[in-house]
């Protein structure tokens, strides 16, 4: 977060990112701290997931918290969050018409699943397809599931939207999410500067 040349940041915006970093995730998601970007709100904050199996990066994400205390058009209140998700996918399940509405559903039922209440929620689904030509045409054909999407919080604290966000990330990737009632095992080594778990 780079707050410049600008008056300090409220406090409910330093504690909604307080909250987004206290966020205990899952053993195979590695979170960390981005720049925000500084022109779509006064204050902003990022942060960036990989979801690992068997150190290969299945997926990988990105999270913007945006504060304005007037709001915004569209927002519902002082909070955005917009949210970004990209995962390698199998191209048969590219090719399904039905993707497009599953994949938003996986969003929308992570955030039931952990009570994260939120409103005016909006966003698009893509699938992209790469071939590669000339000397990259020894490259395999890959295909990719990209989702986009903001929403307004409900409250201040965001660490049910951040687990949501982790969980998107872990069904786009093909790992299924943890039942509401058990707990992921932490990391071997964690690192204790960092808040990832």
């Amino acid at each position: 977060m780079t707050l410049g040349d600008q008056p300090p940041a409220p406090a409910e915006f330093r504690r909604a990112v307080e909250s987004m970093k206290a966020t205990e995730v899952r053993p195979e998601i590695e979170l960390e701290d981005l720049p925000a970007p500084q022109r779509l709100a006064p204050f902003s904050a990022a942060i960036g997931a990989s979801v690992y199996r068997d150190d290969e990066e299945l997926a990988v994400g990105r999270l913007i918290l945006l504060y304005d205390p007037d709001g915004q058009r569209g927002w519902e209140g002082p909070f955005r969050l917009v949210a970004y998700v990209r995962a390698d996918m199998e191209p048969e399940i590219t090719s399904d018409p039905l993707l497009g509405p599953v994949a938003w559903s996986w969003l929308t039922e992570a955030l039931e699943t952990h009570e994260a209440g939120y409103s005016a929620a909006g966003g698009t689904v893509t699938r992209a397809v790469s071939e590669g030509f000339g000397n990259k045409a020894e490259d395999p054909v890959t295909t990719e599931l990209e989702l986009r999407a903001s929403w307004s919080p409900a409250e201040e604290d965001l660490s049910g939207h951040v687990a949501a966000w982790c969980d998107l990330m872990c069904v786009a990737a093909g790992i299924p999410p943890l039942p509401p009632d058990v707990a992921a095992l932490p990391r071997r080594h964690e690192d204790p500067e960092s808040y990832r778990t």
